[in-house]
């Protein structure tokens, strides 16, 4: 399982010599040598808990969610933001599910779907898709998918410990019903945790970091970014794992290079 490759991998890890602190980190300057890093709760310090020749960003993104009446009730108990890690549960086979979006994740997200519930529910806030024409023609020639354009969810209900049903609302005419469905999935995009370094790294227009390409360099020297924090495209576990590799080779040759008699 994967938690238990997790640990094999920290303990290879410890047992070559890393030296593992699992702190929080909430503030951080990256503005000169040695980098500074503050702990949680020790922000407002003149001097910083940590300084670093070189640091590895692997913040992660977190999927947007709408915080709908009912969702914390039904987070992980019908409601999920990936449809690959939690389609094939039991509470989702052979029933009917919706999946909130209109872009490509979306249309991916629902025909993938398809492979487990008895129906998949498009709801798409407006009166097309943004999805690319191969990903909406295969989106709506699916017989087991249903587009409901105007549509948003603006309830979860269900009896207090697996979800039953959306109140839907049609954006048009605001007339609200209710649909029976067991699963609802948000494909809405997703938000990077850069909060920490901005004003600081460059950032893209969605808030992720920029990497210089082929590479997971950053504007700073000595700051490199790795995994969902710069990649929006693909986010899937190997794409992190593979850039994380090229971010720890990257800061070795880095310090090799800058910091020859340390390194």
């Amino acid at each position: 399982m994967g938690g238990e490759m997790m640990d094999k991998f920290r303990e290879q890890s410890v047992r070559f010599g890393t030296e593992i602190h699992t702190e929080t980190i909430g503030k951080v300057d990256l503005t000169s040598q040695p980098i500074k890093l503050w702990r949680e709760g020790e922000e407002d310090n003149e001097q910083p808990t940590d300084t670093a020749n070189s640091v590895i960003i692997a913040t992660g993104a977190s999927a947007k969610r709408m915080n709908l009446p009912g969702e914390e009730t039904y987070w992980q108990a019908g409601i999920s933001a990936c449809a690959v890690c939690d389609g094939a549960v039991p509470i989702f086979r052979n029933k009917p599910l919706a999946v909130v979006g209109g872009g490509d994740s979306a249309a991916e997200e629902a025909v993938y779907l398809t492979k487990y519930a008895s129906h998949v529910y498009v709801l798409v806030r407006r009166d097309k898709l943004r999805a690319s024409k191969v990903m909406a023609n295969r989106l709506s020639s699916h017989p087991k998918v249903t587009i409901l354009y105007n549509t948003v969810p603006i309830e979860c209900q269900g009896d207090g410990k697996l979800l039953g049903s959306l109140v839907l609302r049609d954006t048009v005419t605001k007339e609200t019903r209710t649909m029976d469905v067991n699963g609802l999935f948000y494909a809405i995009g997703h938000i990077p945790a850069t909060a920490l370094f901005k004003g600081q790294l460059n950032l893209d227009e969605d808030g992720y970091i920029k990497t210089i390409p082929g590479s997971t360099e950053t504007n700073i020297p000595g700051v490199f970014a790795a995994g969902d924090v710069q990649d929006k495209k693909y986010r899937q576990a190997v794409t992190s794992a593979g850039t994380g590799c090229m971010a720890a080779l990257d800061s070795e040759r880095w310090l090799e290079e800058h910091y020859p008699e340390q390194h």
